[in-house]
């Protein structure tokens, strides 16, 4: 079927009098960057991808060959029978081919989606771990790494005035490196804030970035961030040095620090935890975060959701692989490891009064663990889930630190922990076949 479907992209391809072709490198590390060529019939796609990816210099293009070509069009209209997919709309990847088509979807993001995926096959049989992450530099010289699903905070986060970014969303981690797959960005901008996100915010004012989804006043011209009428996942996406402390060459040392981010919509988890590697291992598995009303259609209550490997959709090798590759660099390197909750406190998002994470206050413990001070600070066991849990930090409302505390209602957090739990472990049954008896071990605990 998948003869059919490419005879028919090129059949497309054929009647287009116009179209938009860019050739590019999925990856900064040059050992481990596969080379790209993107053929588009819209030009704002072209204007994306070239964003997104890393774009050559006039002498890398000079006698550049492609190893893989993605072909998108937007207006194809996919016939499941024909071509063997579930809609009108198609992303079909050929490993063998090393072909990606893309149809029926004006959606831009499929486009640096798949070369993920490719990455994400390819550099695990290099020793290299791919990661849908951010990374970032501190003035120390030490990188973290923030994994963490779409409305976690990995852009916002990253995006630091204080410490060098290297990327926003995907990375490779080499035995010298943790380097960016991409040569851009791609912020979401409902609500976006000048005060809070300062970085981001200025690239709505640049020339060249791309807005999807924002709503701009007819008359004057003006971006309205906080009108979610077309969508809630609006987006910009800009060259990564319009982030003016960005690397230069998209690269960093290996981490010193992992943060794994979560926006936990039910109000139990602590906005920072210190992890084992085992139970580092753990939450890297369950890629846990949740839905709250308005992201999706359908969604009115708090909705548990796991990707594996915070990006299950594009991780093309079994969940192992990955988990074993990340704690094989975590116990080499001596990483530390940070669980950080940017979601909800004091009861579910849903009950009323009930408000998010202050971004202030996980600046402040973001801080206080990538500078090392908050190792020196006194730590409990969370009872529910057996990480540690900081008691009081310095700028910080130690109220904020005890979830229990947070809620009215103390019997009823329990109730939702004890919920959640379930959730965890009824998630991870899929992989306890695959992992070592001490991950296995760092599971939450049921009553």
């Amino acid at each position: 079927m998948f003869a059919a479907l490419k005879a028919d992209f090129l059949a497309e391809l054929a009647k287009r009098d116009t179209l938009y072709v860019a050739d590019l490198f999925g990856g900064s590390q040059p050992e481990h960057r596969v080379n790209v060529r993107v053929i588009n019939e819209l030009a704002w796609h072209n204007l994306f991808i070239r964003t997104l990816l890393v774009r050559p210099t006039a002498a890398e293009l000079d006698g550049f060959v492609p190893e893989y070509t993605i072909i998108d069009l937007p207006s194809f209209v996919a016939d499941p029978a024909r071509h063997g997919c579930r809609s009108e709309t198609v992303i079909a990847v050929n490993f063998s081919e090393k072909l990606i088509l893309i149809g029926g979807t004006k959606y831009a993001g499929e486009m640096k989606k798949s070369v993920f995926g490719i990455l994400n096959y390819l550099l695990p049989e290099k020793g290299v771990m791919p990661m849908h992450c951010s990374a970032n530099i501190g003035p120390d010289g030490k990188t973290a790494v923030f994994f963490g699903l779409s409305g976690t905070g990995k852009t916002t986060l990253s995006a630091d005035a204080s410490r060098t970014l290297i990327g926003d969303d995907e990375h490779g981690w080499s035995d010298t490196a943790v380097f960016n797959f991409e040569g851009g960005c791609y912020a979401k901008m409902i609500r976006l804030s000048p005060e809070a996100e300062p970085e981001i915010f200025a690239t709505t004012k640049r020339f060249g970035t791309v807005l999807e989804n924002v709503v701009i006043d007819r008359e004057t011209r003006e971006l309205d961030f906080d009108d979610n009428s077309l969508a809630e996942n609006s987006r910009g996406s800009y060259p990564i040095d319009f982030i003016p402390n960005a690397s230069e060459d998209n690269l960093g040392p290996v981490p010193a620090n992992l943060i794994f981010l979560t926006a936990d919509a039910y109000g139990v988890l602590p906005p920072i935890a210190r992890l084992t590697p085992d139970q580092a291992m753990y939450h890297f598995l369950s890629g846990y975060t949740a839905r709250v009303a308005g992201t999706e259609i359908g969604v009115t209550e708090p909705e548990a959701t796991f990707s594996t490997c915070f990006g299950a959709p594009f991780m093309p090798r079994h969940p192992s692989v990955y988990g074993n590759l990340l704690k094989e660099r975590i116990a080499k390197g001596g990483v530390k490891c940070w669980l950080v909750n940017t979601g909800w406190s004091g009861g579910k998002a849903t009950m009323p009064g009930i408000s998010r994470m202050p971004i202030k206050a996980t600046r402040a413990l973001l801080n206080a663990a990538l500078d090392g001070s908050l190792n020196g600070a006194e730590f409990k066991k969370d009872p529910n889930f057996g990480f540690e849990v900081p008691v009081a930090v310095p700028g910080v409302d130690s109220k904020l630190l005890d979830p229990r505390g947070a809620w009215a209602d103390g019997a009823e957090y329990d109730k939702t922990a004890q919920d959640l739990v379930r959730k965890f472990i009824d998630n991870f049954a899929q992989f306890a076949d695959h992992v070592d008896e001490s991950v296995r071990q760092a599971a939450p605990t049921a009553a």
